[in-house]
């Protein structure tokens, strides 16, 4: 069930982004999601379980799980292998899938679908085995239940090097880019939540007490993320957005995954509601720059992220979790590897994706055309369009019309 559950909230993050670009861009961020599904699940099936969880104690795992080899029903814990593998080939999915964020209505079909390949081999991978897979995170005591660095903050710092290196939107700065429809983004936020609780949940492989724990925290952390962020709200505008609202469900969902089984309720209800603080003002900050992080991935799955990892080695008990305390309850030294994992992740991530996007430039350009841009990646990408009075065809056809003059 969680493994369905989680495969669910790549969609429904597809849905979530796709509310908010502009019209002629809808189907092109729906696919960026969708098409993740198959390629970096077949690429974490093929290679990349194997490197995340191969036997190593280095910075990656063994190669003896390529082609699932060895993968069967033997069990691993509490639960079969070969559904171990699946349910963590959900995770790199939707992680690969978060970068698209911060790169919709620009970047071209073909050299994403081989970045998010590339990628969720060489550098997610790497990172799920240093946490999870018995890697040095681990051995020095990092607390990530459920993907805070590795999947949170390692694809946002992955998503604000590709947004820099593709560059900002040609309309960014000089017109407003309005979400073309909100009830959609919420659509997707409250699907995201439904399927968080796999992701949190699940992570305890099975129907046992730490999977009560992180399912009640996971219910719990983001409301005290969206009370928070509706009280910034009313006290800077006096209105409550949807869009933040949808945002501040994300945030605390983000924030509360690396501490949902090693924290008490009461401290998740902590985590949510100091996550909107640095988020909140993460998201403002952005908007005063010239980095077209275009959905705010880096101040929702960054910030958020940091935010959550950083919490764990404060607030965590050993009354919940069996492993640690945090630094509020005596043990300030689990500061440090919560920190160390945080710092390694932004340092990795953000450098061996600068090197794949550099590669796959020499082969084809990162960017589409300025002509593609202003007609709609949905038109000039895919051929198709979300709404058949969509502006992405009116353009094409004054575009043709053109030609043939």
């Amino acid at each position: 069930m969680a493994t369905g559950m989680v495969l669910m909230m790549t969609p429904a993050l597809g849905f979530f982004y796709g509310g908010m670009v502009r019209e002629k861009n809808t189907l092109n961020a729906l696919m960026m999601s969708f098409v993740a599904l198959g390629f970096v699940g077949l690429a974490w099936a093929l290679i990349g379980y194997s490197l995340a969880f191969g036997d190593s104690t280095g910075v990656v795992g063994g190669t003896e799980h390529l082609l699932l080899r060895g993968v069967g029903l033997e069990p691993r814990g509490t639960i079969p292998l070969l559904l171990f593998m699946a349910y963590q080939g959900t995770f790199a999915i939707i992680t690969a899938a978060i970068i698209s964020g911060a790169i919709v209505e620009r970047m071209r079909f073909g050299p994403y679908l081989a970045f998010i390949t590339i990628w969720s081999v060489v550098v997610y991978a790497p990172i799920a085995h240093s946490v999870w897979g018995g890697g040095w995170l681990a051995r020095f005591g990092a607390l990530d239940f459920a993907g805070g660095t590795v999947v949170h903050v390692n694809a946002a710092t992955a998503a604000l090097v590709v947004a820099l290196t593709v560059g900002p939107r040609r309309d960014f700065g000089r017109m407003a880019l309005v979400p073309q429809s909100v009830p959609l983004t919420l659509l997707g936020a409250g699907v995201l939540w439904f399927g968080w609780f796999g992701f949190n949940g699940g992570s305890a492989f099975g129907a046992n007490a730490s999977a009560v724990l992180a399912t009640v925290n996971t219910m719990f952390a983001p409301a005290g993320t969206l009370v928070a962020w509706t009280v910034l709200d009313m006290m800077r505008t006096g209105k409550v957005t949807a869009v933040g609202s949808a945002t501040a469900i994300v945030v605390g969902l983000v924030a509360i995954t690396p501490a949902a089984g090693f924290v008490g309720p009461v401290s998740a209800i902590i985590v949510g509601v100091v996550a909107a603080l640095p988020s909140y003002y993460a998201l403002l900050f952005r908007a005063r720059t010239n980095v077209d992080d275009s959905l705010d991935v880096v101040a929702a799955h960054g910030v958020g992220g940091v935010t959550g990892a950083l919490l764990t080695g404060v607030l965590a008990q050993k009354i919940w979790n069996g492993a640690s305390d945090g630094a509020a309850f005596g043990n300030i030294t689990q500061l440090w590897p919560q920190f160390a994992a945080v710092v390694t992740t932004i340092l990795y991530s953000a450098g061996a994706t600068f090197v794949i996007l550099k590669i796959i430039a020499l082969v084809s350009p990162l960017r589409a055309s300025q002509r593609e841009e202003g007609v709609g990646l949905d038109v000039t990408q895919h051929g198709e369009e979300a709404y058949s009075s969509g502006e992405g065809a009116i353009l094409m056809r004054v575009e043709r019309g053109k030609e043939s003059i």
